[in-house]
């Protein structure tokens, strides 16, 4: 019996799966970045997009841009005669919507011959690893200990064990680059109280808050640059907002195109 390779039919397909957003700026330097960056890598597969946020897909939809949920992409790619299909999701955690994507595909599965999904960016204690030296490169000159500059990167947070990961985060920062790095998240832990008891026992006088996120939108925009930036201030802190969303940063775009190699190895 001969055995035919995976991926050796001619109908093959990427599938990138985003969160969303909706701002048009960020959507432009992040979400299409990273789909422009797939086409050009893979140019062997179809490379195709879907949304997770049923709320943006709605809100676009309203102002005539139209984004489908990944069932809906993933039956309009097998309508389309495609039979072996890569998910590559660009989003950060192990998280409800990893496990919501991966429900969703493994009930599409018997319509494929062979589909698969990638892991998000922050999956294995290297993939971490490698993400914390990234953003070192990136905003360590921000950091500075005699002038008590800190550096905090403000994730979104979930209630899903893969928490975790930001401590896991922090803990990586503070290795490469000392106590003068956080991460602090939105809706989990670390806190923002958390953040703040630091911050005063380290006698801070100055940080920067750099979004933790793919897109630098309403999280960044409402929550980052306005609630938090105030309570710092009215804590005393000089406070320095980076508006620029992960998937802004060349080496975190490529580091999703090495999940696809993986997933095409597997």
């Amino acid at each position: 019996m001969v055995s035919i390779p995976l991926f050796s039919q001619e109908r093959k397909a990427l599938l990138m799966v985003h969160f969303g957003t909706s701002y048009d700026e960020t959507r432009a330097l992040t979400i299409d970045a990273v789909n422009a960056l797939a086409r050009s890598t893979f140019p062997e597969m179809e490379v195709r997009e879907a949304w997770t946020s049923r709320m943006i897909v709605r809100k676009l939809k309203g102002r005539g841009i139209e984004k489908p949920l990944p069932v809906e992409a993933l039956m309009r790619l097998r309508a389309d005669g495609y039979t072996h299909v890569l998910v590559q999701p660009t989003t950060l955690l192990e998280g409800a919507e990893m496990a919501s994507l991966r429900s969703d595909v493994e009930s599409l599965a018997p319509f494929f011959d062979e589909i698969r999904v990638g892991e998000p960016l922050l999956y294995s204690v290297d993939d971490c690893r490698k993400v914390a030296e990234i953003l070192m490169q990136r905003h360590g000159d921000k950091a500075d200990a005699k002038k008590r500059a800190h550096v905090v990167f403000v994730g979104h947070g979930t209630y899903a064990p893969a928490n975790a990961t930001y401590s896991q985060m922090e803990h990586l920062f503070q290795h490469l680059g000392g106590p003068l790095f956080h991460v602090a998240t939105i809706e989990g832990y670390p806190t923002q109280e958390t953040l703040l008891g630091d911050l005063k026992a380290a006698k801070a006088r100055k940080v920067t808050l750099v979004p933790f996120l793919l897109v630098a939108g309403d999280h960044a925009t409402n929550d980052i640059s306005g609630e938090w930036k105030e309570a710092l201030e009215a804590a005393g802190l000089e406070v320095e907002v980076v508006m620029e969303g992960l998937g802004q940063i060349p080496e975190i775009q490529a580091r999703y195109m090495d999940h696809v190699r993986e997933l095409q190895g597997k």
